[in-house]
């Protein structure tokens, strides 16, 4: 069997795989399920079961990203899945108004004093002599990069 008769074949599959009674948190829950599962059995090994989970995220989002350039435009439910066009509309153009300009050039120069005063122990002052505070920091939550 060639390449593309086994993608054919694949893509076959998946416009049958699911039928209309599998909801989101049904497939959220499957996901959970398959990585609990094979954890607990250890017969893969958990980073080579990662790495191909990666790829099939990767063809999956942009399968995706195609098909969405090929269905109409219309509001439609297809085996319990709803499909709702949306207009992108428009985002005004902030950076045309000198006022807006102004503020937000202002406001990342006082970002930068204060990124500087909480890296220092001593008083920090900005450039019109004012005191810059040490302002509290929130952690962002940890992950792991994944590259191929």
């Amino acid at each position: 069997m060639s390449k593309n008769q086994f993608m054919e074949l694949r893509a076959e599959q998946m416009a049958s795989l699911y039928d209309s009674t599998f909801t989101k948190k049904e497939a959220q829950k499957t996901g959970v399920k398959m990585v609990t599962d094979l954890l607990e059995s250890g017969e893969v090994d958990k980073m080579q079961f990662t790495a191909n989970l990666a790829r099939l995220n990767e063809v999956i989002s942009s399968a995706m990203s195609e098909v969405r350039k090929h269905i109409p435009e219309e509001k439609q439910s297809v085996l319990g899945v709803e499909f709702t066009p949306v207009n992108g509309g428009s985002i005004l153009n902030y950076e045309e108004d000198e006022v807006y300009k102004e503020l937000k050039f202002k406001l990342k120069d006082r970002e930068e004093f204060l990124k500087m005063a909480s890296k220092t122990d001593s008083e920090f002052y900005d450039s019109d002599g004012f005191l810059v505070p040490k302002v509290g920091s929130t952690p962002r939550k940890s992950s792991i990069t994944i590259k191929f």
